[in-house]
């Protein structure tokens, strides 16, 4: 049985840091690219990073880049997202996500929309970020 689970959310200053976990059971991490999406209150659904299981190649979000890193440990089926200089517009729930159709195949793969979670079946439950003076 696949399943995500999140952690390492809570609530932070601005320009505070927080790595969250995402650790993954039911199958090999290592063959699956795997992202991370959030969505803020009112807001829809928004990708923040991705980590490609076929190249090692690693994208962001514009409104993150630079100021997030997407890692992987495969030997312990988790992937990190480490998130400084945070702001008030990171505040929200953070999800790690992923498909069978992302078995040994990059991130480019992920389409579809808010939505339909971006035609992904496999999420967590998600772990709140709260950015907050």
């Amino acid at each position: 049985q696949v399943q995500l689970v999140e952690s390492g959310g809570g609530l932070v200053q601005p320009g505070g840091s927080l790595r969250l976990s995402c650790v993954a059971s039911g199958f090999s991490l290592e063959e699956y690219t795997i992202s991370w999406f959030r969505q803020g209150p009112g807001l829809l659904l928004e990708g923040v990073s991705c980590s490609s299981s076929t190249d090692g190649h690693t994208h962001y979000g514009d409104s993150v880049k630079d100021r997030f890193t997407i890692s992987r440990d495969n030997a312990k089926n988790t992937v990190y997202l480490q998130m400084d200089s945070l702001k008030l517009e990171d505040t929200a729930v953070y999800y790690c996500a992923t498909d069978e159709s992302l078995r040994n195949q990059p991130c480019t793969e992920i389409s579809g929309t808010p939505e339909d979670n971006y035609g992904l079946n496999y999420w967590g439950k998600g772990t709140p970020v709260s950015v907050s003076s």
